[in-house]
């Protein structure tokens, strides 16, 4: 008499075998549905869905809901079509330009179906699939993956894994690629698909920055309108900000080329509080008369470079620097093996420094230069989204800034460093979690003994407390030799653009540094900025843009 046991693995056997027979008989579409696991963690809520037959394979992924995917086994291609923008695109992908397997001798028996296993390279990921050719479907839960044969499980690396659960006949029917589409290349397809995952605010575009003495001032009323000030070397204008900007990330991206101007020169991607009732906006329509100042031990005036009760200097979002003449002195200054770059590209993350309360902001660039022809810019504000992000209130304060934005009209440059150092008070009226003081500082005296070539501690103090020490200093700079035609070739073989600065490079940005300042309790504070500024030698002196914002988030 035969055992319990013994019927029931007998019973499996032949049901294994029978389910085998008619997938392998049958003229029918087969339903697969896959699982992923994460470091063998089960991914509940990321499911594949393939559809399939012996000719054809249509694939769904639960977390992708705008594309779509289909192999052709016949015609032996890919087909992913994708909605963006609220246009249909469509990418056709031949399998010979599929990544080629390495065979192994290695079996596995999935779902009661013997399969082989094939290795790939991909992007220098090691991708291990196993698939069958005991059935008759074909089928695959990735598009980089088609081999000839049903895949039953995918890995990737050891830790990403994708199974097959089950394998079931169906009467649905295969979604092959949709009429009325926009064909592309893979190229264009991938770049239209990762445009649409974020919002691109263009807010100049190729705008000249330059020195116009004959500049007439206007009121900076409109939206959407560029504004010149400065005598050419400030553009402004006031944007929209998209919405549920607070559930998500901010990148500014400024493209600068020389329009004429053969020099380095300090630029500023800047916008304003609007927490006070004046900012630097006011100096530009009215003058400097129209902003608070404050005067050191030489009896100096430093305009609009501290915060006080009524007024916020400006929230310096990006310090750039341009280069030596890229773009227009390429041509003027041909050296063999040098291939000029087109333009300078900044690209830098302001998260942290635009408003979650505000529906629109001024944006502004300042390229300090006193060249007729100048430079061009374009500037872009990039939103990304990111819909799990908990809504949060910003906490922005600008507490001082010498980067002299208006300098051709006559603002002081940083200098009081030499005999003084930059004190101002001010005050913390909300709860805040993670205060962060953004510090960014750049030394400036374009000769031997200027600041600029020379290393100078900076010190910041709050309540006559030491929270930071360091020395700014960039020895990188020649990394951006082919950012500047026109810098100077000098006899020893380096060029001006080479030398190592304080803190900065001919055609870079300049982070700022991080300063933590969590248990800075509520209520009034001090501060001050000490440098250890070097001497004038005759007509030339030293100083230094630097500039503090606290950010943080509103309890």
């Amino acid at each position: 008499m035969l055992s319990k046991s013994f019927v029931k693995i007998l019973f499996f056997v032949v049901m294994i075998f029978s389910l085998q027979k008619s997938f392998a008989t049958s003229t029918a579409s087969a339903k697969i549905i896959y699982e992923q696991y994460e470091n063998n963690k089960l991914q509940k809520d990321k499911i594949i869905t393939v559809i399939c037959n012996s000719n054809a394979a249509s694939i769904s992924n639960s977390s992708v809901t705008n594309e779509n995917y289909f192999v052709d086994y016949a015609a032996r291609n890919t087909v992913k079509t994708g909605i963006f923008n609220q246009k249909n695109y469509s990418v056709f992908t031949s399998f010979d330009s599929l990544p080629k397997p390495t065979t192994t001798n290695d079996t596995a028996t999935i779902l009661g179906f013997l399969c082989k296993k094939i290795t790939y390279n991909m992007f220098s990921n090691c991708v291990e699939v196993w698939f069958t050719t005991q059935s008759k479907f074909k089928g695959t839960p990735s598009m980089n993956i088609v081999p000839d044969g049903l895949v039953l499980k995918y890995v990737m690396n050891g830790s990403r894994k994708i199974i097959a659960k089950s394998v079931t006949e169906t009467n649905e029917e295969i979604s092959s690629s949709s009429k009325n589409l926009i064909k592309v290349s893979d190229a264009e397809y991938a770049a239209i698909q990762i445009q649409s995952r974020f919002t691109t605010i263009p807010v100049f575009t190729k705008e000249q920055i330059n020195f116009d003495n004959e500049l007439k001032i206007e009121k900076a009323e409109s939206s959407n309108k560029t504004y010149h000030f400065a005598k050419g070397n400030v553009i402004l204008k006031k944007i929209k900000l998209p919405e549920h900007s607070s559930k998500g990330s901010f990148f500014v991206k400024i493209t600068d080329w020389s329009n004429g101007d053969a020099y380095d020169r300090v630029g500023s991607v800047f916008t304003f509080s609007a927490d006070k009732q004046k900012s630097m906006l006011d100096a530009f329509e009215n003058g400097l008369q129209a902003i608070p100042f404050f005067t050191d031990r030489n009896r100096e005036h430093y305009q609009g470079a501290i915060a006080t009760v009524d007024y916020a200097p400006s929230i310096e979002l990006m310090r750039f620097f341009t280069s030596f003449g890229v773009n227009y002195f390429n041509k003027k200054r041909i050296i063999k093996g040098y291939d000029w770059a087109d333009s300078v590209v900044y690209k830098q993350d302001v998260t942290s420094l635009i408003s979650s309360e505000e529906k629109e902001i001024w944006l502004g660039v300042y390229i300090g230069n006193y060249d007729k022809g100048g430079h061009k810019v374009s500037l872009e504000l990039d939103f990304y989204p990111e819909e799990e992000m908990p809504e949060t209130k910003k906490f922005i304060a600008p507490l001082f800034s010498t980067v002299n934005i208006l300098e051709a009209a006559g603002q002081n440059y940083g200098k009081l460093f030499l005999n003084d150092s930059l004190k101002m008070n001010f005050e913390i009226n909300d709860s805040i979690t993670d205060l962060t003081m953004l510090y960014a500082t750049t030394g400036h005296g374009g000769w031997g003994g200027g600041d600029e070539f020379n290393p100078k501690l900076n010190q910041i103090f709050v309540d006559g407390k030491l929270v930071f020490a360091a020395t700014p200093w960039r020895t990188d700079c020649g990394t951006y030799r082919l950012l500047n035609p026109a810098s100077g070739n000098f006899p020893d073989g380096l060029s001006s653009s080479d030398f190592s600065r304080s803190n900065w490079c001919p055609g870079t940005l300049t982070t700022p540094y991080l300063i933590p300042l969590k248990k800075l309790s509520l209520g009034k504070h001090t501060l001050q900025v000490a440098i250890d500024e070097g001497k004038n030698e005759g007509g030339s002196f030293s100083h230094w843009c630097v500039s503090g914002v606290l950010v943080g988030t509103k309890k």
